[in-house]
Order: C-alpha cells, then sequence, then structure tokens
C-alpha cells in the first residue's frame, strides 16, 4: 500500500450529500478484475447524467482531493469503490461524516479520510467552487488540513489508522510484522503437534 504523508493537490467540490457505494462505482463493475484498474468507472454513471460530480471539468483534471458533503460513501459495503477513488488518483476525501464501512476500507487502501465540522467543510466548498482548480495540502503527520488561503485547520484520527497509512500498512502488511512469532509457533507445532501441520508443509 502507498503510505500517505503529505498531499498537495487540486480538490474538487462535491456538493451532495449521502453519496452512496453504488454511486462511487455501479455494481456491475465489480466483476472486473482489480489487476485492471477501477479508475475508469468513478462515479461512471453520475458523471455521465449530471453535473453535479465536476471531475471531467478542466480545472480539476488531475485532482487528488474530493471535498464532499456528508454521510459519504454509505451504503453497500463493497470495497471496490474505494479501489475506483484510489484508481482514479483521489488519495484523500474530506467531509463531515462517512459510511462507517467506507471509512473502514478506505484506511485498509490507502485512501485517506479526514471529518471536519459540517460548516467547515462548506466553507472549503464554497472556496473551491469560487476559484476552480485551488489546491489544498493534507498533512496526515501533523493533522492538518491547510485550505486554499494557507489557512491550517486541525483533524483528529485514530492512531492506529494513522500509522497504517503513514507506514503504508495494509492487513498482509500487518501481519507480517508478526512473522518471526508466526514462524516460531509454527517450529513449536512442527514439533509438539505434528498432526497439526497440514502434508506437504
Amino acid at each position: 500500500m502507498q503510505p500517505f504523508t503529505t498531499l498537495q493537490a487540486v480538490a474538487v467540490p462535491l456538493d451532495v450529500a449521502n453519496v452512496d457505494t453504488d454511486q462511487i462505482l455501479p455494481a456491475r463493475f465489480l466483476k472486473k478484475p482489480r489487476s485492471a484498474g477501477y479508475g475508469n468507472f468513478l462515479f461512471h454513471d453520475e458523471r455521465r447524467r449530471s453535473e453535479a460530480v465536476p471531475l471531467d471539468a478542466a480545472p480539476y483534471a488531475g485532482a487528488g482531493i474530493l471535498v464532499a458533503d456528508r454521510n459519504f460513501g454509505c451504503g453497500s459495503s463493497r470495497e471496490g469503490a474505494v479501489y475506483a477513488l484510489v484508481d482514479g488518483g483521489i488519495r484523500c476525501v474530506i467531509a463531515p461524516s462517512f459510511g462507517d464501512i467506507f471509512a473502514s476500507n478506505a484506511a485498509k487502501n490507502g485512501l485517506l479520510t479526514v471529518t471536519l465540522p459540517e460548516e467547515v467543510v462548506a466553507g472549503l466548498r464554497a472556496r473551491l467552487k469560487a476559484e476552480p482548480g485551488a489546491r489544498i495540502t493534507v498533512d496526515l503527520p501533523a493533522q492538518a488540513v491547510t485550505d486554499p488561503d494557507g489557512a491550517a485547520i486541525p483533524f483528529e484520527i485514530d492512531p492506529f489508522k494513522k500509522r497504517c497509512l503513514v507506514e503504508g500498512l495494509d492487513d498482509v502488511a500487518l501481519t507480517l510484522e508478526h512473522s518471526e512469532a508466526i514462524a516460531a509457533w509454527e517450529a513449536r507445532a512442527a514439533e509438539t503437534a505434528p498432526w497439526r501441520v497440514p502434508a506437504g508443509a
């Protein structure tokens, strides 16, 4: 997983509340292999039927931050919604609140979710709409968002989630941190309870 430390990027305002995971990634694309990338499917239907998702507007080309409204990522537990955002170049979503499972999936896939008060996020979106293409800086170690005017806004994050994102640790990498203990346990099991060890292991 790609570590997340500091990101300075163009930010896209999204003035829609309760964006669910089916809007982020329609279910029919879940059959696609992850290796092919999910970026082309990000907000696939929403981008074609509404201007509410302005990702295709020229000022937002290459955007890395999405500033959304409340309850972003609600709905189903599909991890593919996070894949679509990450593969589409979005590394951070700022919103007043998130779907719980979406936020958990995000942290496990290198996507930072920043929760800020509703009025602060509304102010950021208004600023971004007034100056399309404006950049925001997100400093995870310092836990601060710097708006286009240079004002720093502190945010809170769970320490474990922060460590995983900063060090680029997904579930596999976290497990491998205990590889020596796992190997020692397997050696003991092979000696004291060989019936536990699968044939050929």
